[in-house]
């Protein structure tokens, strides 16, 4: 049963970060870890790697960033956007590719690896986007190659980082990768409830899962707070609600592990997730989010001379 289940953040992990130590506000902290989760995302899709793996990095990259012993944003930047000085950039680790660097790491781990370099082209691509919220029409788009293209030297500066950056991931993780996601359980239970027999079962199971990979992107942390057979119960409940398809009038979730206060708890982070996404796009607009060390200090100057004037 240990394969199912996952290694839970703590009360103390999630009172604190080390980014908010350093001085990051929770606000910004949710930004960054909103739109490092979207990077990894939408990475994930370009490099053609299965949902599964995606969401193993986004959990994985969410790992790191939580709790006082883990990586601050003010230490190490979600990414990092032009590695040109190689030396002082690998020997200062002052920023670090941690989005690529959970994205490389799994798909490693899996039966689809691939290759640094197809995990560079497609991080410089990404970055070549003016704005941090592209709609997915605009990957269709033709691009200037040279607004995203990597020379040789920039290339096995990169390389290097990106190794490194996958050591420095193990290392305050505590070489813990292991993950166990919801979505085999939410198949499993939507048969236990005999789903199938009814003509929305298709849709019900694509809304389930895709209300299972919103949650990756929660700042309340679901994937990290609460086991994958309650993520995997709650989606069921919201897409059944939603589409209409009655379930049992007993409290089946209790079959599954799941007490009523848990499943009214990810229940509403999953509404939220709708409103929270639409207020970060208002907020950030045609800006990027700042996702390196220097992005971050200037967006604190940013603030503190905003409030000075206040």
């Amino acid at each position: 049963m240990s394969i199912l289940v996952n290694p839970l953040a703590t009360v103390d992990q999630l009172s604190q970060s080390g980014s908010q130590l350093d001085g990051v506000p929770a606000d910004l902290e949710n930004s960054i870890r909103f739109a490092g989760a979207r990077l990894t995302q939408a990475a994930g899709i370009l490099l053609r790697l299965p949902q599964d793996i995606i969401a193993q990095a986004i959990v994985i990259f969410t790992r790191f960033f939580v709790g006082p012993e883990g990586g601050s944003l003010k230490e190490y930047g979600a990414k990092v956007r032009n590695p040109v000085a190689l030396v002082s950039i690998i020997e200062a680790h002052t920023t670090q590719d941690i989005s690529a660097g959970s994205l490389y790491l799994m798909a490693k781990l899996s039966s689809t690896p691939r290759s640094p370099r197809s995990v560079l082209n497609v991080y410089a691509y990404l970055d070549s986007f003016p704005s941090t919220f592209v709609d997915a029409s605009e990957f269709d788009e033709e691009k200037d190659p040279e607004s995203y293209y990597l020379t040789e030297g920039t290339y096995h500066a990169q390389r290097t980082l990106l190794l490194r950056t996958e050591a420095l991931i193990l290392r305050v993780l505590g070489f813990q990768t292991h993950v166990a996601l919801p979505y085999t359980l939410c198949i499993n239970y939507l048969q236990t409830l005999d789903v199938f027999s009814h003509p929305e079962s298709q849709d019900l199971a694509k809304r389930a899962f895709a209300q299972l990979n919103t949650l990756l992107l929660s700042p309340q942390l679901v994937y990290l707070t609460h086991q994958p057979y309650a993520l995997a119960t709650a989606s069921i409940y919201l897409a059944a609600r939603e589409l209409g398809v009655k379930l049992p009038d007993e409290e089946w979730w209790e079959v599954f592990d799941t007490d009523r206060e848990e499943l009214g708890f990810l229940v509403v982070a999953m509404r939220s997730m709708e409103g929270f996404a639409a207020e970060e796009k208002r907020k950030w607009g045609k800006r990027k989010v700042p996702l390196t060390v220097e992005e971050i200090e200037g967006e604190l100057e940013r603030r503190s001379l905003l409030n000075g004037r206040g």
